[in-house]
């Protein structure tokens, strides 16, 4: 067990820096970049480079989110990491079953309200996103019993789930058509560069919270018994990656 734990980090790590590297190099450095590109130098670079950029991307995505949920099931639900060293219940398998399906359907909600018109709003969105994410927190703590650990790490895995169903359900499909209109010299549909521009942006914002309740699982903060802590550190992340955002588009080439 220490040697898959050992050896299940080290792959969710380095599959990690490979996945979000390109998240931020897509958002960072070519959503700024590309718009300098003139038709024809388009036509030649796209076909070549981003394939190439998204296949590291989309693997990258993968090994992330299969090492992250083996992880999740060996320290945490197979290690009895659930529950605080003084509590009396017992985390079972089925436990294990309905947690694990309950992170895919928020995943799969999250999709849904993506569609809505709520998302045309970035800050609507954002406040809708800090709503449902206390609820969840506190659910997890005052119904589920999670503890501290354990309620954090949950959080982190449905964004991650969230940003795995992005890359292979929403932005990988519609840049692989537009790549292909890129190629052709034709115009890509608008709708479909709108789709991939928007997931890949959710994909950021949800990056640097996930981030913290990877590392901050590892913690154990007095002051952080509370869902609000959590809550505070998600609209701090926000608010960098907005900065970032701002930055990246005053960045300019020689």
């Amino acid at each position: 067990m220490d040697i898959l734990n050992s050896l299940f980090r080290w792959i969710h790590v380095a599959a990690g820096i490979l996945w979000i590297g390109h998240l931020y190099w897509f958002n960072f450095v070519n959503a700024s970049f590309a718009p300098t590109m003139d038709a024809d130098t388009k036509k030649k670079v796209v076909p070549e480079m981003m394939p190439r950029a998204l296949y590291m991307f989309r693997w990258g995505a993968i090994y992330t989110w299969v090492s992250g949920v083996l992880l999740l099931f060996l320290v945490y639900y197979h290690g009895g990491l659930m529950y605080s060293a003084e509590s009396v219940q017992e985390w079972t398998m089925t436990n294990s079953l309905i947690t694990f399906a309950l992170i895919l359907a928020g995943a799969y909600v999250y999709d849904i309200l993506a569609k809505t018109p709520l998302t045309k709003n970035l800050t609507v969105t954002g406040i809708v996103g800090l709503v449902i994410i206390g609820a969840v927190t506190y659910l997890l703590i005052n119904v589920g019993g999670f503890d501290y650990r354990a309620y954090n790490i949950h959080i982190g895995s449905l964004f991650g789930t969230i940003m795995i169903l992005n890359v292979w359900m929403r932005i990988w499909p519609s840049q692989k058509k537009i790549i292909t209109a890129v190629k052709e010299g034709t115009p890509p549909d608008a709708s479909l560069v709108a789709l991939a521009g928007l997931r890949s942006k959710h994909n950021t914002y949800l990056s640097v919270p996930l981030l913290w309740t990877m590392i901050n699982a590892h913690t154990a903060v007095p002051a952080a018994d509370s869902w609000m802590y959590l809550i505070g550190v998600v609209v701090i992340g926000w608010g960098l990656v907005t900065l970032m955002y701002k930055k990246a588009a005053q960045v300019k080439g020689f």
